[in-house]
C-alpha cells in the first residue's frame, strides 16, 4: 500500500512538472512584432523580435546590410547565412524594406 501510494505520488508530481515545463516553453516563445520591421534601419534588438531570429542571425543581417548596402527587397534576406526559403516565408509578414532616401535637390 505504501509503495503504491508513493508510486502514485511520483506520477502526480511528474505530470505536474511536465505541465509546468510545457507552460514555461509556451510562454517563452516570442510574440511577433506588432508592425513590420524595416530591414534597412533595424537594430539587432529589433531584429531579434522576429520569429526564428536570435542574436547571431540578427547580427548577420546587420553585417550583410553594412557590407552590401541597403536591402532592396525582402528576398535579399536569402543571402544571409541561416535564412532559408522556409524561414523567409515565416519572416515575410513581419519585415519590410524602406525605399532609399533621395538626396536633397541642389539649388541652381
Amino acid at each position: 500500500m505504501i509503495i503504491r501510494t508513493r508510486n502514485l505520488l511520483v506520477e502526480i508530481l511528474s505530470a505536474g512538472l511536465a505541465l509546468v515545463l510545457l507552460c514555461a516553453v509556451l510562454t517563452a516563445q516570442k510574440q511577433p512584432p506588432a508592425r513590420p520591421i524595416d530591414l534597412n534601419v533595424a537594430t539587432a534588438k529589433e531584429l531579434q523580435q522576429l520569429p526564428g531570429v536570435g542574436p547571431v542571425t540578427a547580427q548577420r543581417i546587420i553585417d550583410m546590410r553594412q557590407k552590401s548596402g541597403r536591402f532592396r527587397r525582402v528576398e535579399d534576406l536569402l543571402a544571409v547565412r541561416g535564412i532559408s526559403t522556409k524561414r523567409l516565408e515565416a519572416l515575410r509578414p513581419y519585415v519590410t524594406v524602406s525605399p532609399p532616401t533621395l538626396p536633397p535637390a541642389k539649388k541652381p
